[in-house]
């Protein structure tokens, strides 16, 4: 008896008499539709471990009765690639290796780990060579003097064969370029023409503008699952931040060097309270920030 029951819980089960065919899954809020062999594909893995050794009945659920898993939806969908052919593709330019190969290690397979090793390696190699060669040259060829001004310019001054560098040439190494921050709020006016307290409530800070400097400058706080696998040098309007303080988006944008140009604002009222003759309005709210 006590080996039949080792037995069924090291070999998936093959009539499928616990889980349907077609599997539904919530990742981290992202909604993921797949069969169940898929599932099961890798024997020892943690998804193998819920779909074989485990009943619906102990996983939990959501509300709609999909299987929930605590994870980033986001980089899920590199794990269930990987699953149904044990292939690693990935996109031009990602930038998320490091975290996908935190996500393998969580999901226990430790062939996805191997894969992305090399490609971590690649990139840490990359910006380490670029930082000490960079120093080395500098060190060695260039007499640096800083001179501090109340402005705050810094001059480089260098071998009659190199140019003066200054703090502008500096700032150039960073993308120029604008961001859009836009928020849906809303607020109640009363009978005397004040607002509560509760004025401003932000359900969603968005971002537009180009996806390298969305990244450059929100880089883990933003929210990639609308539109995901954008090569860095397209624009995006469907980005939105993880959490939700104007003010915290704008203390990231001014240390990244942006500055606000212009901003704007809309508002409708959509309910009138019977009883208080308050009305709630609703309002849309962009403000642009550049950087030179």
């Amino acid at each position: 008896m006590a080996s039949t029951e080792k037995s069924s819980c090291t070999k998936p089960s093959e009539d499928f008499s616990h889980f349907p065919e077609i599997i539904e899954l919530n990742v981290g809020g992202q909604v993921y539709i797949t069969r169940y062999p898929t599932l099961i594909s890798v024997p020892g893995s943690l998804l193998w471990e819920m779909f074989s050794e485990k009943k619906p009945c102990s996983l939990i659920q959501d509300n709609k009765g999909r299987f929930f898993v605590d994870r980033d939806g986001f980089l899920f969908r590199y794990v269930l690639d990987y699953m149904r052919d044990q292939k690693l593709v990935l996109p031009d330019h990602f930038p998320e290796c490091g975290r996908l190969q935190r996500e393998a290690e969580y999901f226990k397979l430790p062939e996805l780990v191997k894969m992305l090793a090399p490609k971590i390696n690649k990139i840490n190699s990359v910006g380490n060579d670029l930082c000490e060669n960079d120093l080395e040259e500098l060190s060695t060829n260039i007499d640096i003097t800083c001179n501090l001004s109340s402005s705050n310019n810094i001059q480089v001054s260098g071998p009659d064969n190199l140019p003066a560098l200054t703090a502008n040439t500096v700032s150039d190494l960073r993308k120029a370029g604008f961001i859009t921050i836009g928020y849906r709020g809303s607020y109640t006016l009363g009978r005397d023409s004040q607002t509560d307290a509760k004025f401003r409530r932000v359900a969603r800070i968005m971002v537009c503008g180009k996806i390298s400097l969305a990244k450059e400058v929100f880089g883990d706080t933003l929210n990639e699952s609308r539109d995901p696998d954008r090569p860095p040098e397209r624009y995006t309007s469907r980005y939105y931040l993880k959490f939700t303080f104007l003010e915290q988006a704008f203390d990231k944008l001014a240390d990244a060097g942006f500055h606000m140009i212009a901003c704007n604002s809309t508002g409708t009222c959509t309910i009138t309270h019977d009883q208080t003759d308050d009305k709630i309005w609703t309002s849309y709210t962009e403000y642009v920030f550049f950087r030179e």
